[in-house]
């Protein structure tokens, strides 16, 4: 049988907002879905805009499964992320795009994310991403200029959330601006765990909900 693949699309952005917020990948949102890709037998690789090894942010030494990605031959290959422009995703059986308050900075805005974004979607492929990392699918659109998101189902980090966390540090609110591109947005409390699968596409809403989109990644690809 054929292993399945993940492309990780990570942050390349260390600093956010006019305090120079120290920032990256958020570690538990990619340690967290590894850990369950990897016990089944899928196999996630990783890339980013510029390439190179991510800033990351957020590691809890506490946290066994964090411990031991870091620990991983998965993390020595994050280190290496590969320029997302070199990248073709349809080689890939889904893409993911974690959270952190970096992707605030690059992955919003970057055309080759955008693009990336589109070919997967196109092309068949899952599409998923967890807390901040729906921010990846701002700006992408269909051929006819529909924003992708527009009546489509998910959740991402909440405004309640980011009241509470960095407002004063990030350029827009996340759950605002995917509400305006036409989402049909929902949210748990904060800081609960919550999922979102609408067809292809699969969301999570913050930190504590890594795990769930794993699962959710699994349960897709092996249907797919």
């Amino acid at each position: 049988m054929r292993v399945k693949y993940v492309l990780c699309v990570s942050t390349n952005a260390g600093t956010i907002g006019p305090n120079n917020r120290h920032t990256g990948f958020f570690f538990p949102e990619i340690a967290h879905p590894f850990e369950v890709l990897d016990q089944a037998g899928i196999a996630m690789e990783f890339a980013s805009p510029k390439g190179g090894k991510p800033p990351q942010d957020g590691f809890d030494e506490k946290d066994a499964v964090q411990v031991a990605f870091s620990n991983s031959a998965a993390y020595r290959r994050l280190a290496h992320s590969r320029p997302l422009r070199d990248v073709d995703v349809l080689d890939y059986d889904a893409i993911f795009f974690p959270g952190g308050l970096g992707p605030l900075v690059d992955i919003a805005t970057d055309p080759e994310v955008k693009k990336a974004v589109m070919r997967a979607w196109n092309g068949g492929k899952i599409v998923s991403a967890v807390c901040h990392g729906p921010v990846a699918f701002l700006g992408a659109t269909l051929d006819d200029g529909t924003p992708l998101v527009r009546g489509r189902k998910l959740t991402s980090f909440s405004t309640a959330e980011e009241d509470g966390y960095a407002r004063a540090d990030v350029p827009f609110d996340l759950e605002g601006a995917l509400r305006e591109a036409g989402a049909e947005h929902s949210s748990a409390p904060p800081w609960q765990p919550k999922l979102v699968v609408d067809g292809r596409l699969i969301t999570g809403q913050n930190p504590a909900s890594g795990t769930l989109v794993g699962e959710a990644l699994v349960d897709a690809l092996k249907r797919a």
